[in-house]
């Protein structure tokens, strides 16, 4: 028998040595009816990261209450910014899987496979992860898409990955991306989007630098979010060289009835409005690609508190999405990450792109 021959009982394992890139974002429901919504809902409120309280008490106001009442508010929500007649439906995963495609289109070479995954619905990390394997990875880093961390979001992906490798006899090797909060070409990125706004709509009274929140019981706790979103927010004004009095870092998306990280997007651009500032920019540096809570609840909802409040324009900055500049960070982390594995390299950078917008319905 040859030396590299396969004795006759030796088992059939898949092919293998190739590496996998994964690029995680939140997720989304599959459509915008009551059932996609209820089970979206159930799965992401669920997530013991996302909810910390007793879960006896949780599982009853979940199953009694908001399953009941929040899939068809939500579902309204979803339907005004819903790409009804594109076979993604949800902006946000038509944008990731843009992004992973452009990654594979950039890094294209033997042994690399790159594909996207949702935390919360389709498709799923294990599904995914169990795809790239199937594929021959037997190295797979997995790029959790927040630059600023937090347990509710890359905790909970990472634990999702751990997970899924507990039930397997031959585990792949695996990296995880850390944050990516205070990276120069993530600040410089979001510097160019701000810059391209200003040119195309003026400079406004003021910027506001919203992120999503999370209750300030999990920052006491040890939760550096916070910490990461304030120094975002530091390095992008000194980036941009904006005064303090027009850049404002505010947290959005809060609910329940404890308290969150503050201020408040909502209420700070209200007072702006009855201060007097009548044109307002707002970025929302903590989203890849834009989604429910920055093209309905900071373009629709946001616009309209402020114009009742007697501001006159909202702009609503894009996110990154797949823009040039966009995917220089994205290429830019997965390159450095992948060293060793596979050797890339990023493209260079754009020069002030416009970030891509993904058209929403206005409310209405």
């Amino acid at each position: 028998m040859p030396l590299n021959a396969k004795p006759s009982d030796h088992p059939n394992f898949p092919p293998h040595g190739r590496t996998g890139l994964l690029l995680v974002n939140l997720g989304t429901p599959e459509g915008t009816d009551k059932k996609s919504m209820r089970k979206y809902l159930k799965q992401f409120l669920s997530d013991e990261r996302v909810i910390e309280i007793s879960r006896p008490l949780w599982w009853l106001i979940l199953n009694g209450i908001i399953l009941n009442v929040r899939p068809k508010k939500s579902g309204a929500l979803y339907d005004r910014i819903w790409l009804h007649d594109d076979p993604d439906g949800s902006p946000l995963r038509k944008i990731t899987r843009l992004q992973a495609e452009h990654l594979a289109k950039t890094f294209k070479q033997d042994g690399l496979v790159v594909d996207y995954a949702m935390r919360y619905g389709e498709p799923s990390i294990p599904n995914q992860l169990q795809k790239l394997t199937d594929q021959g990875c037997t190295q797979i880093v997995v790029m959790p898409l927040y630059p600023q961390y937090a347990a509710s979001t890359t905790a909970t992906v990472n634990d999702e990955l751990f997970k899924w490798m507990l039930d397997l006899r031959w585990q792949p090797a695996i990296r995880t991306v850390p944050p990516w909060h205070d990276n120069p070409t993530y600040i410089s990125a979001l510097a160019n989007s701000v810059r391209t706004a200003v040119a195309e709509h003026g400079k406004p009274d003021a910027l506001v630098i919203s992120f999503h929140g999370i209750p300030k019981r999990y920052h006491m706790s040890g939760d550096p979010y916070h910490c990461h979103c304030m120094k975002t927010a530091r390095l992008l004004r000194e980036e941009l060289g904006w005064d303090k009095e027009s850049f404002h870092a505010t947290f959005q998306s809060r609910f329940g009835s404890e308290p969150w990280l503050m201020p408040y997007t909502d209420e700070a651009v209200t007072e702006m409005a009855e201060d007097g500032h009548k044109h307002v920019m707002v970025l929302a540096p903590g989203f890849v690609a834009d989604c429910l809570e920055t093209l309905d609840e900071l373009g629709n909802e946001l616009e309209e508190e402020f114009h009742e409040a007697g501001g006159e324009t909202l702009t609503y900055i894009p996110c990154l999405n797949d823009s040039d500049d966009g995917m220089k960070v994205i290429e830019e982390l997965a390159a450095a990450n992948l060293a060793g594995w596979v050797d890339v390299a990023p493209r260079p950078a754009a020069k002030a792109p416009k970030p891509k917008a993904v058209k929403m319905k206005k409310a209405g």
